[in-house]
């Protein structure tokens, strides 16, 4: 027979599993017929697009495309500086075990580095090193028994646990699109470098909707007809609203933003303007935190019970955190001079993340290209800035699961004198979050009913391990007697080789 229980939901979103996979995209760049010979390179930059991504059995699958940017010194009699721009696409197939269709998986995608070699004057092999990391996360509504309501001698071992259940998740794809001028004085003659990145991201929660809001920072390098570089930047707003229902102020939401198209060309016609366009992808989870009334453990004195018991991971105490890093080092580049600085990327990444009690501490460092003047030509120097970072806040411990994303919310550079002053506004956008362990029970059924004679009573030692539960499970007696007539008065305080008398319910003979 079954009895009869009172069950609440949970909606366990939980990682089935990770990986960073390296890979190489290579191919072949013509130089068009208009434009000079290459020299050599000076630089290489792109940025990375994510169009496709399918989950299949044990993988997933990324589809993509590198927007390459290609510096070079001219093999003319001016020596001068030009550019070349292609699309370099990728595929790649992440192995992660356990993953399959229907499951949500979210990808990071960083260049480590851009290649470029001369095969001849009209022609150049570019080769980047991608790495991808692939994260899947199901998606489980799981049911569990609060409560056994029709027998009337069941005892039960309650464990209130405040867990983060999953309302919903969507996406939404929103174009941040724009037009910028460049200076009337500027004959726009090509395209040699742009840069774009997500700031000021920030959520408003309404009626069963996600609004989602940021701006698409663009930086771009240009060319004049009388060969002069530019910079012109620009801030696009980005905004979209991600549906999910029965979402509240109080949920917790991680937003993510991902590039799926770019962009970025002089419009047609017209010299004195760039057209912008971004295709951009809004996910959105949304969690509750719940305090649920589980049942780890139960019997009955009278009747014996069968139950099925599993172990399932959740997610608990969930908190998003911001915090801003300012970082002001001086870049020594004596060669430089007082020359120009056009142009300027950084990419910080974190090296080692140690999680304490009550901290998060971070090593990192700053990936720095300087593109500058040089002997009426142009130049370019990597550096790299060590950085050190720590944010503390309560709850956070060895336990803890930490994912951090970092923006660079500024970069201002000064030139004195072949010395660079860098001022740099790092937002740290940090996840935590706990594994909580749930042992659910289902499937309560009843074998007997025996009838009962109370009492015997039973002398015990308590033995290394024991509970006053375990006691009382053990004898078909109940932790409230055991505490009764041994006058316990803290009954989670019991201790090896203590004598406990035990109530004992014996099973009545039955006279024939």
């Amino acid at each position: 027979m079954l009895l009869e229980t009172e069950k609440e939901k949970v909606c366990i979103n939980q990682v089935v599993g990770q990986n960073i996979k390296e890979t190489e995209v290579e191919g072949d760049v013509i130089v068009n017929d208009i434009k000079p010979d290459v020299l050599n390179i000076i630089s290489a930059d792109g940025i990375p697009c994510v169009y496709k991504k399918e989950i299949m059995d044990g993988k997933v699958r990324i589809d993509g495309s590198i927007n390459t940017y290609i510096i070079y010194l001219a093999d003319d009699e001016n020596s001068t500086v030009r550019s070349l721009n292609t699309v370099l696409d990728f595929t790649q197939i992440i192995d992660i075990d356990g993953c399959m269709p229907g499951m949500t998986a979210k990808e990071n995608v960083n260049i480590k580095n851009i290649e470029c070699r001369v095969l001849n004057g009209r022609k150049i092999n570019v080769k980047s090193t991608l790495s991808i990391t692939s994260k899947v996360y199901s998606n489980d509504n799981i049911e569990i028994i609060s409560n056994v309501s029709n027998l009337d001698d069941v005892q039960v071992l309650n464990n209130d646990k405040m867990v983060n259940s999953l309302i919903g998740d969507g996406n939404t794809k929103v174009y941040a699109k724009d037009t910028i001028s460049v200076d009337t004085a500027d004959e726009l003659a090509e395209i040699m470098k742009a840069n774009i990145r997500i700031v000021n991201k920030d959520i408003k929660l309404s009626y069963n909707k996600v609004l989602a809001k940021a701006d698409a920072d663009v930086s771009i390098l240009y060319l004049t007809e009388d060969n002069r570089i530019k910079n012109v930047n620009t801030k696009i707003p980005v905004m979209g609203f991600v549906d999910i229902e029965n979402i509240s102020d109080d949920s917790i939401c991680d937003v993510d933003y991902q590039i799926k198209n770019l962009i970025i060309k002089p419009n047609s016609g017209d010299t004195h303007s760039i057209y912008i366009e971004a295709e951009i992808e809004i996910s959105c989870f949304a969690y509750e935190t719940k305090n649920i009334n589980l049942i780890e453990d139960l019997y009955s004195i009278s009747s014996d019970l069968n139950f099925n018991q599993k172990e399932i991971m959740t997610m608990a105490g969930k908190q998003n955190i911001k915090e801003n890093c300012d970082i002001k080092e001086q870049i020594n580049i004596p060669e430089m001079d007082d020359n120009r600085l056009y142009n300027v990327k950084v990419n910080p990444n974190i090296l080692n993340t140690t999680v304490k009690n009550g901290k998060i501490i971070y090593e990192g460092e700053m990936a720095i290209e300087l593109l500058y003047e040089m002997n009426s030509g142009v130049n370019s120097k990597n550096v790299e800035l060590p950085f050190n970072f720590e944010v503390s806040s309560e709850g956070i411990d060895e336990n803890c699961t930490v994912d951090t994303d970092i923006d660079v919310r500024r970069d201002d550079f000064i030139v004195n004198s072949g010395n660079i002053d860098s001022n740099i506004e790092l937002e740290f956008n940090i996840s935590i979050s706990k594994n909580e362990k749930l042992n659910i029970i289902n499937e309560i059924s009843l074998n007997e009913t025996r009838e009962n004679n109370i009492y015997s009573m039973v002398i015990y030692f308590v033995k290394p391990g024991d509970t006053i539960w375990k006691i009382a499970k053990k004898f078909r007696s109940t932790t409230d007697d055991i505490v009764r007539v041994n006058g316990i008065e803290d009954p989670n305080k019991i201790y090896p080789g203590q004598q406990l008398y035990i109530p004992k319910f014996v099973k009545k003979e039955i006279m024939v």
